[in-house]
């Protein structure tokens, strides 16, 4: 990457971020209208999105996210993106990547999620027009070099075979968990909810499972997030909390109700919507080396304890903020495309 080039995309992204921070009534409208293609896709939440995506793009993250990113890329890549569509622009990430690199993003779009990267990636092109170059919309992909693709677990076995001739990133289904000590604050647990209930707990970053110490009582988790209660509000929210009570209650499945979600002891890692699993442990030192064996499922580790963990950890709160450097799954995608 040439120096001018580099200076170039640092100035967009940034430019970018501050768009995204103060965007124009166009923008706005295209917000509102998000919803009544994607029922999930609500004014709050698209702009959670938006917020996170502009806290994300500031000047000295993006300096040194790219700080080791010095030649030219003189032999340019069509790098195939196969973008998820669970939350807001949540592949939002790797078109930046590509492009930062000096490779062609060669984008087909999530159906859940169609009208907001093209949005935000036209304004990065009135930003810096060289970008054009970079960026194509396509419906099948075809003549491609590389790929990353993200999906579910039965679609990522397709995608391994389909791309397995060239180089790729798949991501298969993860799950984020929080460690609880019995030693958090009432501020600590409701900043759980966060990760919890963002985005109505549909991201991968989203906390789908506590592991808690041997007894734990749930009372102050429950008091302590009882400010979300409003998200029953939703009404696909609420159709899954419905259905997913109407189960446990006739099958006599042991749970605990709060009114607006459901807690139930479960080994598994990825629960229901609107259901949050949990797992008790002896000690700290026997479930780092649980999470551990397991850390090939687990995105992120929501927890105040000292431990020494291959997972990333994150404060309470947090889990939906990443920074440009927390690539998903923890393969660094910067890396990989610079290897092309």
């Amino acid at each position: 990457m040439s120096k001018k080039f580099k200076e170039k995309i640092v100035e967009a992204f940034i430019k970018l971020g501050e768009f995204l921070s103060n965007p124009d009534d166009d923008f706005k409208r295209l917000i509102k209208d998000t919803n009544n293609h994607n029922a999930w896709f609500n004014e709050f939440e698209v702009n959670r999105a938006i917020n996170a995506n502009a806290n994300m793009l500031n000047k000295e993250d993006i300096e040194f996210w790219l700080s080791e990113i010095n030649q030219e890329n003189e032999n340019p890549k069509k790098i195939g993106l196969i973008l998820a569509g669970n939350i807001p622009m949540v592949g939002f990430h790797d078109i930046l990547t590509v492009l930062a690199s000096g490779h062609i993003a060669l984008i087909k779009l999530s159906s859940q999620d169609h009208l907001l990267i093209p949005a935000v990636l036209n304004h990065l092109i009135k930003i810096e027009p060289q970008l054009s170059y970079q960026i194509k919309f396509i419906e099948r992909l075809m003549d491609f070099d590389a790929v990353i693709a993200t999906g579910s677990n039965n679609s990522s076995r397709y995608f391994d075979y389909y791309f397995s001739k060239v180089p790729h990133i798949i991501r298969k289904n993860r799950n984020s968990i929080a460690l609880l000590t019995g030693q958090e604050s009432t501020d600590n647990l409701k900043q759980l909810g966060e990760d919890i209930f963002n985005y109505y707990g549909l991201g991968c970053r989203n906390i789908s499972k506590l592991y808690v110490p041997k007894d734990y009582v749930f009372n102050h988790f429950f008091e302590s997030i009882e400010e979300y209660s409003k998200i029953l509000n939703h009404h696909k929210y609420q159709n899954n909390y419905d259905y997913n009570k109407s189960i446990y209650l006739v099958n006599r499945n042991d749970h605990l109700d709060n009114g607006f979600l459901l807690v139930k002891k479960d080994e598994n890692l990825t629960s229901p919507l609107a259901v949050v699993f949990y797992e008790e442990y002896e000690n700290l030192e026997s479930v780092t080396n649980q999470l551990n064996a397991r850390s090939e499922e687990i995105q992120v580790v929501v927890t105040h304890a000292q431990i020494n963990l291959k997972i990333p950890q994150v404060s309470f709160g947090e889990s939906q903020n990443p920074k440009l450097w927390d690539y998903a799954d923890g393969v660094n995608t910067l890396d990989f495309l610079k290897s092309i």
